[in-house]
């Protein structure tokens, strides 16, 4: 059991793939759950299929999109922080840093869940992960959280080893899909052939929506 899990992504629909089962674990045995999405995710190239979003609508599309998949999750203590999409990097790096120390200081979090700076594709991803490790290591080390990293990059497992943390979430197969579903805009493309192939029994569909890894980071 964990005191309090705080989740940090860049975009809506970060949370949907590679940790809503895990989330769902934690609310649905009464551990709070903080997530701080930085973006809108306003840049997202998909729009629906058929369109449903333009480039004017999809922020507050997705905005939509994150608070119906943060119901589904559980999650009561949703933070965006405003930041624009595909700008992380480039951001005051420092006043990131701070804001994510503040939110750590005042919830005290035993488990945090970001991306492994580096491993994840997006410079979006590497950015965000890699602004929470730094506000991690300033806090005093007997008050530092364990951090669980998402790592998806070509290869990255021959640089960083194998996933040491593999959660089976099948109990919460079906809200996973019910969370990537609510990001419509992003995932209707994709959606039903994962719901056809998983219930096909499809071994790779299957992992992909019962198997979450993640690799501690060393701090």
């Amino acid at each position: 059991m964990e005191r309090h899990v705080l989740v940090v992504f860049p975009h809506p629909d970060d949370e949907a793939f590679g940790v809503a089962g895990t989330i769902l674990s934690h609310t649905e045995n009464s551990t709070p759950v903080t997530y701080v999405c930085l973006t809108l995710g306003e840049m997202g190239r998909n729009m629906g299929r058929p369109l449903i979003a333009n480039r004017e609508t999809l922020p507050e599309i997705r905005k939509q999109e994150l608070d119906k998949a943060c119901d589904i999750l559980g999650i009561n203590d949703l933070r965006r922080f405003g930041m624009r999409d595909k700008t992380i990097e480039f951001t005051d790096q420092e006043a990131l840093i701070n804001r994510l120390l503040d939110v750590m200081e005042e919830i005290n979090p035993s488990l945090v869940i970001t991306f492994y700076p580096g491993y994840s594709v997006h410079p979006d991803h590497d950015a965000t992960g890699a602004a929470v490790i730094q506000a991690v290591q300033r806090l005093p080390e007997k008050d530092r959280p364990t951090v669980h990293t998402i790592a998806f990059s070509q290869g990255c497992e021959a640089v960083i080893g194998a996933p040491d943390v593999i959660i089976d979430v099948t109990p919460y197969a079906e809200k996973k899909i019910a969370v990537m579903e609510a990001h419509e805009s992003q995932t209707a493309g994709m959606i039903p052939t994962l719901k056809k192939q998983f219930k096909e029994k499809n071994q790779e569909a299957i992992n992909r929506i019962t198997m979450e890894r993640f690799w501690t980071y060393p701090l």
